[in-house]
């Protein structure tokens, strides 16, 4: 049995490093691009619609203490097939994620030292973090959880540092409301983009099994978290708009804004949050990632290898090191291009679903009471649900294409596997 070692402020912190990645730090200039000034108001809407999927994120949750998450959600309302094509959802986004992020990770150190540009030293590097965060994994979640409350932590002073000092040296002219409307498919362009920021706490509730009274705590860190990130990435939009005047052409907007108004150490200061809060991110990621194999093989989806623990630390031990090889293999290809282009509109299908799932459950179920009951919860469920439908409309056919391929490819391995499961049987 996995223990219950994530508190109720270790889930927060772990949410937010969930949540908070690479996104924010290249994001500022892409939405101003598209929306100009009302790209505040997109990364508004983002929090509000993201914060009708947490509502129904909050009241599914909380009916379960298991391992799985929108797994395990999906296979109780809907049955094992729907469940293995979320799951397997799941599992290739995190991969995909972990992969580009450690890519990312190794990119920003080159800003130290060049040498992290050589294919091999990248590779090298790649390695041995993904090695180190493993260990960190394999000694328990406890030390797990330290890890990442730490660089949680980590990664929000330098951001509310940049946000105190960039909102001093606001230019009030750079903030010009009179700004022609964007169009309405560059906002809503814009608002699909944010997705990518907000998201993330989709796949920490994978940990519920590890979560010390998840009914309570789930719902508490999930709002807390969210209600933090909103302010936080809006703040950041206004000190990038006031401070950058080249916003829209930037590669990398928060270093080069710090840089105007700290000066050169306010760019290494800048680099090196982003480093850190790529590396929290990628520590969480670790840690969800290895229990999906889990979650599927307790519900005989994948071999049973993957749901054996370890005796002493209580940790799926070949689920963690099957996660861990399989990232490292596509960190170093750079097979993780093509999944990527798919996340965001996985990530909106995952919220469809669990809005669906929310009906699904109040029906089956009407006399349960012991879980967070959202008040108007049918209205929030069809709200969510129309609203996933919205953001999937801002996506482009061929990214549709490649999410249809990859569910394909998922549907082949679960026929394998239960093809193979029944000869041996």
């Amino acid at each position: 049995m996995l223990k219950r070692d994530i508190g109720k402020w270790d889930l927060v912190l772990l949410l937010i490093n969930g949540i908070i990645g690479a996104g924010i730090f290249g994001l500022p200039s892409k939405v101003f691009a598209l929306s100009g000034i009302y790209s505040i108001l997109a990364f508004l809407v983002c929090a509000i619609i993201v914060l009708v999927i947490v509502l129904n994120f909050a009241e599914v949750a909380s009916r379960f203490n298991k391992t799985g998450g929108p797994y395990l959600y999906t296979l109780t309302a809907f049955g094992p097939f729907p469940a293995y094509i979320i799951g397997w959802i799941l599992l290739v986004t995190r991969l995909a994620t972990y992969a580009a992020l450690i890519n990312l990770f190794v990119t920003y150190l080159s800003y130290f030292h060049p040498v992290f540009l050589q294919t091999s030293v990248k590779a090298i590097s790649i390695f041995l973090f993904t090695l180190l965060i493993t260990l960190v994994n394999y000694r328990g979640v406890k030390n797990t959880t330290i890890l990442s409350n730490t660089l949680a932590i980590a990664k929000l002073v330098p951001l509310l540092i940049f946000i105190i000092a960039g909102l001093i040296f606001i230019n009030p002219d750079s903030i010009d409301i009179h700004q022609p409307l964007p169009s309405p498919s560059n906002f809503s362009s814009s608002v699909f983009i944010l997705i990518f920021a907000f998201s993330g706490f989709e796949a920490i509730l994978v940990n519920t099994g590890e979560v010390k009274n998840p009914n309570k705590n789930i719902p508490f860190a999930l709002f807390t978290s969210i209600f933090l990130v909103a302010i936080f990435y809006v703040l950041i939009q206004i000190v990038c708009i006031g401070t950058l005047p080249g916003l829209a052409s930037s590669d990398k907007p928060l270093t080069d804004a710090a840089q105007i108004f700290m000066g050169s150490y306010g760019g290494i200061f800048i680099t090196i949050g982003a480093v850190i809060s790529i590396g929290g991110t990628l520590v969480a990621i670790m840690l969800i990632g290895s229990r999906l194999p889990f979650a599927l093989s307790e519900a005989k989806q994948f071999p049973g290898v993957f749901s054996y623990l370890h005796p002493k630390f209580q940790v799926p031990v070949y689920s963690l090191l099957t996660f861990s090889g399989i990232s490292i293999l596509i960190s170093v290809t750079g097979s993780f291009h093509y999944a990527v282009s798919i996340s965001v509109i996985s990530k909106v299908l995952v919220f469809f679903v669990v809005c669906s799932i929310l009906i699904k459950l109040r029906k089956a179920n009407p006399s349960k009471t012991d879980y967070f009951k959202l008040r108007y919860g049918h209205f929030f469920a069809i709200t969510g649900m129309l609203t996933s439908i919205w953001l999937l409309s801002s996506s482009n056919m061929i990214e549709l294409r490649d999410v249809l391929i990859t569910i394909l490819i998922g549907i082949v391995i679960y026929g394998v596997f239960k093809i193979t499961t029944r000869r041996k049987t």
